[in-house]
């Protein structure tokens, strides 16, 4: 069979979503491609296995971007999912639904529909969550687990210190409000983690509608006038094409959705034509505004055992790994991120503008230009990291040829904006501020990352643009908004100018949410189904 109702492309956080929504009448036929494989080995579903897949290229993109200036020249390394459930089966599983007021500042932007109070909803919907709460989901498809009874003894300390430091304690970064310091929660059950190619895509694999297609690299779309009609896809050496008599949804991710639009003739006319690709729409701002979070570090030698000291020795694995099979507990079951929260660094802010994270655990990155270490350091050590929940810079993706197997150009533009800057010193300050508290001046034995010799502004900013890094957040390069000039989809998500295609996934975020993306990108999907269908009963 080469006809369906539905094709989706890609089989990540987002696409297993609609995958399981749009087959669940039983008659609608959906096919789902996903250029990777199985989301079923060993290191994807334990959770801590996440450091495994960092450079596994069977599950991973393994992105590069071009150089940046602003950050001595160094070439950023992003990680993206390349398996069924995406990005969302190899990621640190902090579950952190954003802000509200990111919410209604996309509604604000020109995006009806899309307000905290049409959001939450879709975020109710989709949760099982551990923590109860009036605006909390239960019996949704993904589980959301509290860690606070299993996280290592250090966060206590960070805890203790934020007290002291002014930061009020938080319980529930998903409740009314996200301010303040606690502990993460993380989609784990049962020691397992939880992706959407489990939570969704796993219960709905056995329908009759329901086809899935793994090690399917689609290489373009096709069109009858401006109606989408079609994919070709790649598959062990044989090239096909797959049509669909409702609609193409795009879920490939905020890289791989662009990178794919640019490759069948919808991105900036003159880039396109000077690849030889034909322009089916000009559309400037495909692979435009894109938007990531960017993290500082600082490492911290400690004076009591850390999570170093059982994840680094051969007999420290032993006893771990025996711990997680007899009881699914210990620290494979948990992220390494397992404290933080989301702070003001100024008073007169309306909201935070920080999101700090608490690892116990430490890893010294090898020298400029070569790859990080991903092993524990050799002594007991944690990590403290701020990262700028709003950031102003904008970068770009575009194709660099019109070879579908040549990785896109990746350009973010780091730091391009002085307020990106500022927020990082504030950001550093902070941390440096927390480390000097009572409760965890206690338990360092030496700042080790940057080192006291940095102190001075320049200096800070000096060490940031040597050392800050992508946390792995990147959106918008499809944006949602109603000006086609300016954006990719209108408020159903539909592709302006083109009929019968639709995007959902990150990229179509009009502006980055405040923490963690993959809930957000979860609640995209679940609303946008809802679309679909409502769209179809109306044809």
């Amino acid at each position: 069979m080469n006809a369906f109702d539905y094709i989706i492309v890609g089989a990540g956080s987002a696409g297993c979503v609609m995958a399981n929504r749009l087959s669940a009448d039983g008659r609608s036929r959906v096919l789902l491609l996903e250029a990777g494989g199985t989301d079923q080995r060993f290191w994807v579903q334990v959770p801590i296995g996440y450091g495994k897949c960092f450079y596994d290229p069977r599950v991973n993109w393994m992105y590069r971007t071009e150089p940046e200036a602003a950050l001595g020249g160094r070439s950023g390394y992003w990680p993206r999912g390349k398996l069924l459930g995406g990005s969302g089966a190899i990621n640190a599983m902090v579950f952190v639904r954003g802000h509200p007021l990111d919410f209604d500042d996309w509604q604000a932007a020109g995006n009806p529909g899309w307000g905290w109070r049409d959001v939450l909803p879709y975020f109710q919907r989709l949760e099982d969550s551990e923590v109860r709460g009036e605006c909390r989901g239960i019996g949704g498809p993904m589980s959301v687990s509290d860690i606070a009874g299993d996280a290592h003894p250090l966060c206590d300390a960070f805890l203790q210190a934020g007290a002291e430091a002014g930061l009020a304690r938080n319980h529930d970064f998903n409740g009314a409000s996200p301010e303040g310091i606690g502990y993460y929660q993380i989609t784990v059950r049962n020691g397992r983690r939880v992706s959407t190619a489990s939570a969704y895509l796993r219960p709905a694999i056995g329908r009759p509608n329901l086809y899935v297609k793994t090690d399917a690299h689609v290489t373009g779309i096709g069109f009858n006038g401006t109606r989408a009609t079609h994919v070709t896809f790649a598959r062990r050496g044989t090239l096909f094409a797959m049509s669909a008599a409702r609609e193409i949804v795009l879920c490939a991710g905020a890289i791989n959705t662009p990178q794919l639009l640019q490759l069948s003739g919808v991105g900036p006319a003159a880039h396109l034509q000077s690849l030889g690709i034909p322009v089916l729409r000009d559309s400037p701002a495909v692979g435009r505004h894109l938007q990531d979070h960017l993290c500082i570090d600082y490492l911290y030698r400690a004076r009591v055992p850390s999570l170093n000291e059982a994840l680094r020795p051969w007999h420290g694995k032993l006893r771990a790994g025996l711990k997680y099979l007899a009881t699914r507990r210990g620290p494979l079951a948990l992220s390494l991120n397992q404290a933080g929260g989301f702070v003001r660094s100024r008073s007169d802010l309306a909201r935070p503008d920080l999101q700090l994270y608490f690892s116990p655990l430490s890893y010294t990155r090898a020298p400029k230009g070569t790859r990080p270490l991903m092993n524990p350091d050799p002594f007991p050590g944690f990590l403290l990291s701020a990262q700028p929940c709003r950031p102003a810079s904008r970068g770009r993706v575009e194709i660099r040829s019109a070879n579908p197997r040549d990785p896109p150009r990746i350009m973010p533009n780091s730091l391009d904006s002085v307020r990106d800057v500022d927020d990082l010193v504030h950001g550093a300050r902070l941390l440096r501020a927390l480390a000097t508290t009572r409760s965890l001046s206690a338990v360092i034995a030496e700042e080790m990352h940057p080192g006291a010799h940095v102190q001075t502004r320049e200096q800070i900013v000096e060490d940031i643009r040597e050392r800050c890094s992508s946390v792995f957040h990147p959106v918008g390069t499809c944006r949602m908004g109603a000006d086609p000039g300016d954006a990719v989809v209108d408020h159903r998500l539909r592709v302006h100018g083109i009929e019968a295609l639709r995007i959902v996934d990150a990229s179509i975020f009009p502006s980055i949410t405040s923490g963690n993306t993959n809930a957000p990108v979860i609640m995209v999907a679940e609303k946008a189904a809802d679309l679909v269908l409502e769209d179809a009963a109306r044809s």
